[in-house]
């Protein structure tokens, strides 16, 4: 099936499962989810397989277990690309990332010789500037209150030093074009846009030892 966006039912799907996140709502509507909520969302990623990579949708159940939060259900569909990127889709509307939002520590040790480097450093915050100034936001995650430890204190990339996770990150409200094939288009650029910095943490970071 070809990609034509999400027909507003997915959208007032969310709203009704905000406002009653219980299993009776749930089995209700639970054919508007496989069908106006999850089925588009199989069908972007199919679409964007051929550039981006496969895609996995996550469970719509959460992890209560250390919750004091025991609501069942996630309030949004979100999918992970192979490439780093995350599609995901709620009542508030449409938004995407892309990154390494949490490095384990191996990562993070990387990350940071990388960051400190004459080289990767400077290349980093360029290539952050470039993609800030197309429009899309890049943050930092868990990040320390103070430089870590073997770093100096008045390094000039202390910003970049003090996170644990980096990533590009996007919103756009409800509007009519989600529910065609321009949301398609909207990803597609943004993951375009944040492809240098991804490619940056792959060379630099890369993936975790324990894989």
């Amino acid at each position: 099936m070809t990609f034509r966006g999400w027909p507003s039912e997915a959208l007032e799907f969310y709203d009704g499962l905000t406002a009653d996140n219980s299993k009776t709502y749930w089995t209700a509507h639970r054919e508007v989810y496989e069908t106006r909520v999850r089925a588009p969302m199989e069908e972007l990623l199919t679409a964007l397989e051929p550039e981006f990579g496969p895609g996995r949708i996550f469970r719509p159940y959460r992890d209560v277990r250390f919750s004091k939060d025991k609501t069942p259900y996630k309030t949004h569909i979100g999918a992970w690309l192979e490439s780093g990127g995350y599609v995901q889709l709620s009542a508030d509307g449409l938004a995407a990332g892309c990154g390494m939002y949490q490095m384990a520590p191996d990562q993070l040790d990387r990350y940071r010789r990388a960051v400190a480097g004459e080289a990767a450093g400077p290349e980093l915050t360029e290539l952050i500037a470039t993609i800030e100034k197309a429009g899309v936001g890049v943050h930092g995650h868990d990040s320390l209150k103070t430089v870590p430890r073997g770093y100096p204190k008045d390094h000039p990339r202390l910003e970049l030093l003090r996170h644990k996770g980096l990533t590009t990150w996007q919103e756009w409200p409800p509007a009519a074009w989600m529910g065609t094939a321009a949301a398609k288009d909207r990803i597609v650029k943004f993951l375009r846009t944040s492809r240098p910095l991804r490619d940056w943490l792959d060379h630099h970071v890369g993936p975790p030892a324990s894989r």
